[in-house]
């Protein structure tokens, strides 16, 4: 469970987050601000996960804010100024949302902080079991285990996610699966990024995972050999 608070002086931007948030059930709004002195007084009686901050607002901007606290959440800033998304990365923001955004941004902004960070360390970390991603297919979002998922294919417009019992068909890139999953999962060929921990056996340039013989490509035989420790 993903807990969450929202500060920004808009009440449409609430309006708009909740309904996002309302689509994924691992997330649980613990409380609205419509300015920084009011996030203060709930942040000293409540433990957030994440923030979704706003930055332009009165008195004590969302940075000022930020600067106050002295354990600082996760946090995704929701602005309608780009101009600020500089400033935003000197304070470590998981994401920066720029207003107006849509439901897969939202998404994608929640998956980079429900996976673990890459490059915590130089060797490969061992993702927990309860790390997920929300992944959009048959009109519907699937939460998913990453323990489940053997690898993702690339197949023309779409991508097949091969999982533990069952195969989801979305139109989510399999760039965007590159960035967001964790160091357990390499890129080894254009159309594939598969799991280290579901590797079966390694045949000069071809691995099998469940079975399937997955080709690796000259780009990528560095990285997949540096995650090895080959």
């Amino acid at each position: 469970m993903i807990t969450y608070l929202i500060i920004d002086d808009e009440p449409i931007a609430h309006r708009i987050i909740e309904g996002y948030a309302a689509e994924l059930d691992q997330l649980k709004k613990v409380g609205n601000c419509y300015n920084a002195f009011e996030a203060i007084k709930l942040l000293q009686q409540h433990s957030v996960d994440v923030l979704f901050l706003d930055i332009n607002m009165p008195k004590l901007n969302g940075f000022e804010l930020l600067r106050t606290l002295a354990y600082r959440p996760k946090v995704i800033v929701t602005s309608a100024y780009k101009e600020f998304a500089l400033e935003g990365y000197e304070f470590s923001v998981n994401d920066y949302l720029l207003k107006p955004f849509s439901f897969e941004r939202f998404l994608s902004a929640i998956n980079k902080i429900a996976v673990p960070e890459k490059a915590i360390q130089q060797k490969a970390i061992d993702h927990p079991k309860n790390q997920y991603l929300f992944i959009k297919g048959d009109k519907k979002y699937h939460h998913i285990a990453l323990d489940d998922l053997y690898y993702v294919e690339a197949y023309g417009n779409y991508c097949k996610v091969i999982l533990e019992n069952e195969t989801l068909i979305t139109l989510q890139k399999i760039s965007d699966f590159q960035e967001q999953l964790p160091k357990d999962f390499v890129r080894v060929h254009k159309s594939f990024v598969i799991s280290k921990t579901k590797i079966q056996t390694i045949q000069g340039n071809t691995i099998e995972i469940k079975g399937v013989k997955i080709p690796v490509g000259q780009t990528y035989k560095g990285d997949l050999k540096k995650l090895l420790g080959l």
